[in-house]
């Protein structure tokens, strides 16, 4: 770059740009109006500031392609994408980023390849990976985070990623370790983006009730009487695959997995051919396995582009940012309206209060784990849960995600907290695929003569 032409844009010397390459963006850098942040100081020095800032893209599909386009043009150069996919013929339709000649490779290195070849100066990084296979000191390098998933999971998990790099001091937060958070996400012709201040507003797990309930087809038509494709991928995916258990025991049904995805497809076409039923596909059946809602490519475009006004509105200071989330719907005609999430006070994630588990000491380990699962504030998928012991050692109660230890701490289950040894105020600490890092729930157990008084304290509070 040092030997490439320098050109003056601005005031600023810009390397292999060229003249009035950044004239849409200094007219709101530049000067200011009736609209820009009461703090804001235009000046020509605040492009720099903007072509220097370092954001991460989550996510380089149908939304992550429009958001690495419009950063780009935005005057963002620095830039990582991360994406653990691979590209599909189905996903031409849409992710304008891959041409045919990509089908299989790695989306991020296409996008990345294609956002630096056509927009001068800009370099994005890719990385063909899983968002768990990186660390804090990877995340804690950026000054921006967009997302553009499409898993719930994912973005719990990102949520307590940029909690967990807040640092407190005294018990006040210091707002320097903030790294916002912007959300898109899009469900056909309905969509929303958000922008989340970690520690100071509403977080994901603030916020669970507002992503809708999953479909589910009644039982005793998947198993008997199947009439659609998606009756025969639910049929292998509840129960062929907790019986037949192809990948050994206490493996779960992983829809990032393309071996995972390649059994249940194939056991998928079995099941649709004893019922004459057409139409199961491998990308039906990672869409069900997933619960993947059709994208529309328009609504993509208007998500991204407002996850990228946002991106640029924190990164200049030039406009107040959203406050917090914007909802669109072009079903019949446009609707958009704007609303103020509010962050909840007991929220297990970011509220930094501790959480109660109530039980009376007749309840079974197994009743732990359903709640867990089943809370509405936790929506937990394979949580681990082990009890904190004296001098800091803990033991092991149940682990789903090792066959070995699985089977070994199964017989837990059937056990109630009082022969497990558990008491009252006994700190449990709970992992799960959902949070990058653990939970610590305080557990309170109702005494024996509780329940000798009142039967129905057996049950759980």
């Amino acid at each position: 770059m040092a030997d490439e032409p320098m050109v003056v844009d601005g005031g600023i010397s810009v390397p292999n740009e060229w003249e009035g390459r950044w004239n849409h963006i200094t007219k709101f850098l530049e000067r200011s109006g009736p609209f820009a942040h009461p703090d804001f100081k235009a000046s020509k020095e605040m492009l720099q500031i903007i072509l220097e800032c370092k954001v991460l893209v989550i996510g380089a599909g149908g939304l992550g392609c429009e958001l690495l386009k419009d950063l780009a043009l935005s005057g963002f150069r620095n830039i990582d994408v991360i994406d653990m996919d691979t590209i599909d013929v189905s996903n031409l339709n849409r992710q304008f980023l891959f041409r045919p000649k990509d089908v299989s490779r790695p989306k991020a290195e296409v996008a990345a390849e294609f956002i630096n070849t056509r927009i001068p100066g800009c370099c994005v990084v890719p990385h063909f990976k899983k968002i768990q296979d990186f660390d804090q000191t990877f995340y804690s390098d950026f000054h921006m985070i967009v997302c553009g998933l499409d898993s719930i999971v994912a973005r719990r998990w990102i949520n307590g990623m940029v909690l967990s790099l807040l640092e407190y001091e005294d018990g006040v937060l210091d707002m320097s370790s903030i790294i916002p958070l912007i959300d898109g996400g899009t469900e056909g012709f309905k969509g929303n983006a958000r922008v989340i201040l970690p520690g100071l507003t509403a977080c994901i797990d603030c916020t669970l009730d507002l992503y809708p309930p999953q479909i589910n087809f009644p039982m005793c038509t998947i198993a008997s009487m199947p009439r659609l494709p998606e009756h025969c991928v639910e049929y292998v995916r509840m129960l062929l695959w907790p019986k037949d258990k192809p990948f050994g025991d206490g493996v779960t049904l992983d829809g990032d997995d393309p071996k995972h995805i390649q059994w249940v497809y194939q056991k998928s076409l079995e099941r649709a051919g004893e019922f004459n039923i057409t139409g199961v596909t491998y990308r039906l059946t990672q869409g069900v396995v997933k619960r993947i809602i059709p994208a529309v490519a328009s609504t993509n475009a208007v998500i991204a582009a407002s996850c990228a006004t946002e991106v640029f509105k924190l990164a200049s200071q030039a406009y107040r940012s959203l406050d917090n989330y914007m909802m669109f719907n072009d079903v019949d005609g446009i609707y958009t309206c704007k609303f103020q999430v509010e962050r909840k006070d007991d929220c297990p994630t970011c509220s930094q209060v501790p959480q109660d588990l109530k039980f009376s000491s007749s309840s079974k380990l197994q009743e732990v784990l359903d709640y867990l699962t089943e809370e509405r504030s936790l929506q937990m998928k394979s949580p681990a849960i082990a009890a904190t012991l004296d001098e800091g050692k803990s033991k092991t109660l149940y682990l789903q995600s090792v066959a070995s230890i699985e089977q070994k701490t199964r017989p837990n289950l059937s056990k109630t907290l009082k022969e497990l040894g558990l008491t009252d105020g006994q700190e449990l600490v709970v992992t799960d695929t959902t949070r990058p890092q653990a939970m610590r729930f305080r557990l309170g157990i109702t005494s024996e003569e509780a329940e000798l008084r009142c039967p129905k304290m057996r049950k759980r509070i």
